[in-house]
């Protein structure tokens, strides 16, 4: 079977474009976080029912990506990938304009569908552009989308220091990224597979679902293990080792930073060493870093734990959606969606794993789940090869 990836633009005019939709994905989240509390407040809504309504934004996301990825192998990339960033932008009004916990659980399902739609479409179209590069890019991508993610900060709260009105701030942000969706979308890339396949090449069979799902659950681990750090850095922080809270932000900074750092990183010791090496070592690498954080009740070197964590976990979950992607060009979209989807479910999970343990034992003994599932990604990492 061939592929031609050529069609539509030039390879590197489609790397830019798909770094734009990563960083308008990253911004479009972080805009939305930073107004929570805004959001909460004018919807009077209680601490319990925004837990609830994340949970409907969650489960939106995960349909959304279940929906996009076969929609992707049908339509097209260069059709749905825009059209999810649209969808996106649009879905930036809802939450602004709500003024109960109904009309804002309605707003959430079309922000998690929306974000679900365009990380999977964006995600295999990165696949499809590294396709036509001689070394791996795709960490670069993910990158992309912790800056977006950091500008929406210094934007927001800069919005939300001059007093703007959160409707008028989310629904410039949609603007925003609606125009910028559709202006790129022209140099997007579109491969053209081939059903018959050439004289000195076997026909592709499909990839065993075994293997899919092998793929799949290394991504929930690895998630699993980010999104722990998501929620819980700080307030490891402020609650064992009793800092204030303002030192506290310190340690989801280091985890934050370090994250972004080995993700620009990554490609090119990807393209010496391999991508199972990158996913078997950096869990290593993370595995390590929380077992600091554990073990060692001293500000510094907590630190440099969750640093180490953020390194090591930088670059995993990249190579697994890139496998995904490649195991059947045919149907790229849809063996995606199910990898970042069940990634996805160990993101939200994480944190409320956490919290549970948590109320059993001490926190830093409930670091010891994400610490013994990067250890498994240890010894799991070889069924990439399978590929």
């Amino acid at each position: 079977m061939s592929i031609d990836t050529t069609a539509g633009a030039p390879p590197r005019a489609a790397r830019v474009a798909t770094w734009t939709y990563f960083g308008l994905n990253g911004f479009s989240v972080g805009m939305w976080v930073v107004h929570i509390p805004n959001i909460e407040h004018a919807t009077g809504i209680s601490h319990s029912t925004l837990g609830f309504l994340l949970l409907v934004l969650g489960g939106a996301a995960f349909i959304g990506m279940q929906v996009a990825g076969p929609l992707a192998d049908r339509v097209g990339q260069r059709r749905l990938v825009p059209a999810a960033g649209v969808l996106l932008g649009l879905s930036l009004f809802g939450p602004g304009l709500a003024d109960s916990w109904w009309t804002l659980g309605l707003a959430l399902v079309a922000v998690g569908f929306g974000n679900g739609s365009i990380d999977v479409a964006m995600n295999s179209q990165a696949v499809v552009v590294e396709r036509a590069y001689p070394r791996p890019i795709m960490a670069a991508f993910h990158a992309m989308w912790s800056i977006g993610g950091a500008i929406a900060a210094l934007i927001g709260a800069a919005l939300l220091k001059a007093e703007v009105p959160t409707a008028v701030s989310l629904s410039a942000a949609g603007v925003l990224v609606i125009v910028v969706s559709l202006a790129v979308s022209r140099f997007l890339l579109e491969p053209e597979v081939e059903t018959t396949p050439s004289v000195d090449e076997p026909e592709r069979v499909a990839p065993p679902r075994k293997l899919v799902w092998q793929l799949g659950a290394l991504a929930f681990a690895l998630m699993l293990a980010e999104g722990v750090a998501n929620d819980w850095a700080a307030l490891q922080f402020r609650d064992v080792l009793e800092t204030s809270t303002s030192t506290a932000a310190y340690a989801y900074g280091a985890f934050a930073v370090a994250m972004t750092i080995g993700r620009f990183a990554t490609d090119r010791v990807a393209a010496v060493v391999g991508p199972v090496a990158i996913v078997r070592y950096g869990a290593l690498l993370a595995a390590i870093g929380l077992t600091t954080v554990i073990v060692v009740p001293w500000v510094p070197v907590s630190l440099v734990g969750w640093a180490i964590f953020g390194l090591g976990l930088s670059g995993g979950v990249p190579q697994l959606f890139t496998a995904a992607g490649n195991l059947d060009p045919r149907a790229s979209g849809a063996l995606m969606a199910k990898v970042v989807g069940l990634g996805y479910v160990g993101l939200l999970a994480g944190p409320a794993v956490i919290g549970a343990l948590a109320h059993f034992m001490p926190l830093n003994l409930a670091f010891v789940l994400p610490v013994v599932l990067c250890l498994i990604t240890v010894g799991s990492a070889s069924v990439m090869k399978k590929r």
